[in-house]
């Protein structure tokens, strides 16, 4: 007999702690024959989209969650049918409690439940068991938190304690069902819970609606947030709805789940809001030397190829700022009452995209060229706007630049990105009048908007930082002065 076992994936934590992640898509289906680290699913985190690579070889024997669906850590997205020559058989399959008591906590790397099948000549399930993987032997890194898991077979494997299932229908000595929970369901037996997530069971309890009465057709009877929406529009069609609909039969109000990068970011900017006391100067500066000297850049052979803007020079005259105003490149460590000052700077860049805002940022940026710059920020925003920043890029900021400026705004008050103790919003640049040897003048301006933790950066660093990057921009040259 051929010996194959039912191996389950549960989601990992994919990166500092998150507890929860939404599949956006599937990339294989149930029968497919998949190979170890192949991409078999996109998923996106509160930070970043990331693609699953399998940790598995063998056959999709199962998809536990659609498309849309938000899954928390340490739940069974998917599950393998995998050879396993070493297998015996006479093992007992558990109930559904028993199914689900061998996952890890939230944001623990999980091996996952094996459920090892003994299968016929004739393809017929012979006998059934579940086994929990024991402590792996050597982990291949693919993502942080999982990895594709050697199995020791130097000690036997733990068994899940359970008991034999049949089915009604079945003789006394008829094969145990994989799935007891779906059995009972498809009798009739409605007594336990209807499958659903969390989110979608909170969602539920938000809008009143009792989870049993919402047929669920997600795979296995899973009620997905759909249902529930769409059982909560029927029931208020049926219902009067006075002020619900406008004059023009249109729906007065939309509403967005939070979730995803938004519900990230807004949490973040919370925290740093009432966390961190915020500071914000101004500085309006004359940047025609600046802007000329773009011009003559972007003629020069050396930056052929090369894509150079006011942000490039601005975010390069911010590198060279801090070296004489290293108090704005720290942080505040509050667990260990101290200050961390970085000596090395790793530049945020705030990037509007479809899925919100997200804050990269370019490692060691203090080091690189001004053509290595340009490169760096190119790579960094084409990146974020296709939604695949990873989530490496998104952590370890030590300050960070917003170019509200091209939204054609002058000025803010940016927040802080939570850890950071400095943020630089740069303005349009506009011609305006402006005064040069006490001649009336068109010139072209910029404001500079600096929002700082006073726990971390008085006054004076503030000021003297703005007043130095305010120098440069105005005249490059002033860069001498400062290296």
């Amino acid at each position: 007999m051929t010996a194959t076992m039912i191996k389950e994936f549960r989601l990992p934590d994919l990166g500092e702690g998150l507890t929860e992640s939404e599949i956006l898509s599937w990339k294989v289906a149930v029968g497919d024959t998949v190979t170890l680290n192949q991409v078999i699913a996109e998923v996106e985190t509160a930070k970043a989209v990331v693609e699953l690579p399998s940790p598995f070889a063998g056959v999709v024997a199962e998809l536990h969650e659609q498309p849309g669906t938000v899954v928390e850590v340490g739940k069974p997205i998917v599950s393998f049918e995998v050879d396993d020559a070493g297998s015996s058989s006479g093992r007992s399959l558990p109930d559904s409690g028993d199914r689900s008591a061998g996952a890890g906590s939230a944001g623990a790397p999980s091996a996952g439940v094996s459920v090892a099948v003994e299968t016929s000549a004739n393809g017929s399930a012979a006998t059934a068991g579940v086994e929990a993987v024991g402590t792996p032997a050597k982990r291949e890194p693919n993502l942080v938190g999982y990895g594709a898991v050697v199995e020791h077979s130097g000690r036997p494997a733990r068994r899940a304690r359970g008991h034999v299932l049949a089915a009604h229908s079945a003789p006394p000595a008829a094969p145990a069902p994989i799935e007891p929970a779906v059995a009972r369901l498809a009798e009739g037996d409605t007594s336990e819970r209807p499958r659903s997530t969390p989110p979608v069971r909170k969602l539920a309890r938000d809008l009143g609606i009792d989870l049993k009465l919402v047929p669920g057709t997600g795979m296995g009877g899973l009620i997905t947030r759909e249902d529930v929406q769409n059982f909560s529009g029927a029931t208020a069609a049926a219902a009067p709805a006075e002020g619900r609909v406008s004059e023009a039969g249109a729906e007065r109000e939309t509403r967005t789940p939070i979730k995803g990068v938004r519900k990230f970011t807004a949490a973040a900017m919370v925290q740093s809001a009432f966390t961190a006391p915020h500071v914000t100067e101004f500085l309006t500066v004359d940047v025609t030397a600046t802007m000329e000297l773009l011009a003559r850049l972007k003629g020069n052979k050396a930056f052929e190829g090369y894509k150079l803007t006011p942000l490039t020079l601005a975010a390069k005259a911010v590198l060279v700022a801090l070296r004489n105003n290293p108090s704005l490149n720290s942080r505040w460590d509050d667990a260990s009452q101290e200050i961390v000052q970085y000596n090395y700077v790793n530049l945020g860049i705030a990037a509007a995209t479809p899925r919100g805002l997200t804050v990269p940022n370019i490692k060691d940026a203090d080091r690189l060229t001004l053509r290595e710059l340009s490169t760096a920020l190119t790579e960094l925003t084409d990146t974020a706007r296709a939604g695949k920043t990873s989530p490496s890029e998104l952590s370890g900021g030590t300050i960070s630049i917003t170019n509200i400026g091209v939204f054609g705004i002058d000025a803010g008050t940016p927040i802080l990105n939570p850890g950071e103790a400095a943020i630089v919003a740069l303005g349009a640049v506009r011609k305006a009048p402006w005064v040069v040897n006490d001649q009336l003048a068109v010139r072209q301006v910029m404001s500079l908007s600096l929002s700082f933790d006073h726990r971390l950066v008085d006054g004076e660093q503030g000021s003297r930082f703005l007043a130095d990057l305010g120098a440069i921009l105005a005249d490059p040259a002033m860069v001498m002065t400062m290296i």
